[in-house]
């Protein structure tokens, strides 16, 4: 069993060519999002380009047990997101861009990795779609192409066997100008983040595909959305035609409205 990974990109290689990676990392200053459960989060910069680091730096085998008696996979590595991002990279879809990552350790409560990604800079959540649109209406090309854009995503994604496990409209991400413009086209990138609960296999579980596409749908309750959009999404989602869409996976479009509204009620 391999117990020891490191990969750092030409740039960073060169600025911490005498550095001892691991030790540095754990405790490298920078701008924290996230300092707890044995994870650290934060931007930094290097020769005036700035990154973002997650470095997991063991668990415990108290919240590893802790997680599975509640029915939860632990995230005791960052190797789920570097391996997230490759998938994503591999089937053409837009993501982080990986900087380094790196594991030593087989004692899975006491593990440590990381992973650094370019910061993604001038872009916005689409968590405030909803709000924006209310505010100012989207041409019907702009809305049709962006439902197109996230079917696609979802679809390719599921269809590939990776479930993301937080797939909310918050973890996607485009440039800030949307905000501005109202204005979207097929040719811009839309970012999908926050992959450090991915799960990737032959073939997405039906209660997963669920819980994902239950995520997305309930954080677009705010997107003032027709019946027509959501029969644009299926069409997209499984290629399709839409007759066929419907009738084939009825159970699975139940079951995903159902999931929107238990997390609505919650």
């Amino acid at each position: 069993m391999k117990t020891h990974t490191l990969y750092l990109r030409e740039d960073l290689a060169q600025a911490w060519r005498n550095k001892a990676i691991f030790p540095w990392l754990q405790t490298m200053p920078g701008e924290i999002f996230r300092d707890k459960e044995g994870r650290r989060t934060l931007r930094f910069e290097v020769e005036q380009h700035s990154y973002f680091l997650k470095y997991h730096q063991g668990v415990g085998w108290e919240e590893i047990f802790k997680n599975l008696l509640s029915l939860r996979l632990p995230i005791i590595s960052a190797r789920n997101e570097w391996q997230a991002v490759q998938f994503l990279q591999s089937h053409h879809l837009d993501t982080m861009t990986l900087a380094g990552y790196g594991e030593k350790g087989w004692n899975p409560a006491k593990r440590h990795s990381f992973v650094i990604t370019d910061d993604l800079t001038d872009t916005m959540s689409l968590e405030y779609l909803g709000q924006q649109w209310r505010q100012t209406p989207p041409s019907f090309k702009s809305k049709y192409d962006l439902i197109q854009k996230l079917a696609h995503i979802a679809g390719t994604m599921h269809k590939n066997g990776m479930n993301h496990r937080d797939f909310y409209l918050c973890h996607f991400l485009l440039d800030k100008s949307f905000a501005e413009t109202n204005v979207y086209q097929p040719s811009m990138p839309i970012y999908l983040i926050d992959l450090h609960r991915a799960q990737i296999r032959k073939k997405v579980p039906l209660r997963w595909q669920i819980k994902d596409l239950g995520s997305l749908y309930f954080s677009a309750y705010a997107v003032p959305l027709t019946q027509r959009d959501l029969f644009r999404f299926i069409k997209t989602y499984t290629q399709l035609p839409l007759r066929q869409a419907l009738s084939q996976y009825a159970d699975l479009w139940q079951q995903v409205k159902q999931r929107a509204d238990k997390l609505y009620a919650e």
